[in-house]
């Protein structure tokens, strides 16, 4: 995600909505974020779907790393021999 530029990239909900389809387009070209405020105070952001999907995706992998590491360390863990035996199980579709 590139920084955000006060100038340019933080506008009230007004100019927005006037200018709606040039701000789509240029999100998407440029791939910077759009903080929308409404009374001088942050109501939204709008970013691309590119952006939002690599944000997803990020978060689904920090999310997954972190509960691999808390699995480790409570001691939920499989030996080698565990893993293979549950792979081959979800393979074959014999989850029992």
């Amino acid at each position: 995600m590139k920084s955000i530029l006060v100038s340019n990239d933080i506008i009230p909900v007004g100019q927005f909505k006037s200018g709606l389809a040039k701000y789509l387009k240029e999100i998407q070209e440029k791939r910077n974020s759009l903080i929308i405020t409404q009374n001088g105070k942050p109501a939204g952001v709008l970013i691309s779907p590119t952006e939002f999907d690599e944000l997803r995706q990020n978060k689904l992998f920090i999310d997954s790393v972190s509960r691999g590491l808390s699995e480790s360390e409570s001691g939920d863990i499989l030996t080698t021999a565990q893993l293979r035996n549950e792979l081959k199980k979800s393979r074959t579709g014999n989850n029992t």
